[in-house]
């Protein structure tokens, strides 16, 4: 499971333009995106083998096209539920906050591309610890006692 793509973009609801690593900041998201900010999508997930699906079938897509800001490889996005936490590359760890989104009309993505697979495949994150990723960076989905907890007394 890797990183086999990182994306930003200035604006919402265009496609974003490759990038080799960036930073990734707690409670924000991607350093320089348009959707980065307090909510509960600070980063999207795409699997690239669904890219490759969309290839296969007729588009002509490549990484950053669905406006993705992370495509991986080995990861089943889809089927992580809600609350699970993944670690991307030696430091930085998302929560997953939501599977797929409800698009309310159809953006210059789904114009350009001939089609749009996030409403249906992208999963949505927020950034629990900051860090720096890069393009082959390794993924890896922890288990729930490997989550990090607050320390200290908590009443």
């Amino acid at each position: 499971m890797k990183i086999i793509s990182i994306a930003v973009s200035k604006k919402k609801g265009t496609r974003k333009v490759q990038i080799q690593q960036a930073s990734i900041i707690k409670n924000h998201g991607l350093e320089g995106d348009a959707h980065a900010g307090p909510w509960h999508r600070q980063v999207s997930f795409l699997a690239g083998e669904s890219i490759e699906t969309a290839r296969n079938n007729g588009l002509e897509v490549t990484f950053g096209d669905f406006a993705e800001n992370i495509a991986t490889s080995g990861v089943d996005w889809k089927n992580l539920p809600v609350g699970t936490r993944v670690k991307l590359g030696e430091s930085a760890e998302v929560e997953i906050s939501q599977i797929g989104k409800e698009c309310h009309n159809r953006c210059a993505i789904y114009y350009q591309a001939g089609d749009c697979i996030m409403p249906k495949e992208g999963v949505f994150a927020r950034v629990i610890v900051g860090g720096k990723i890069r393009c082959g960076d390794t993924i890896e989905p922890l288990l729930p006692d490997r989550v990090k907890k607050p320390r200290g007394n908590v009443s």
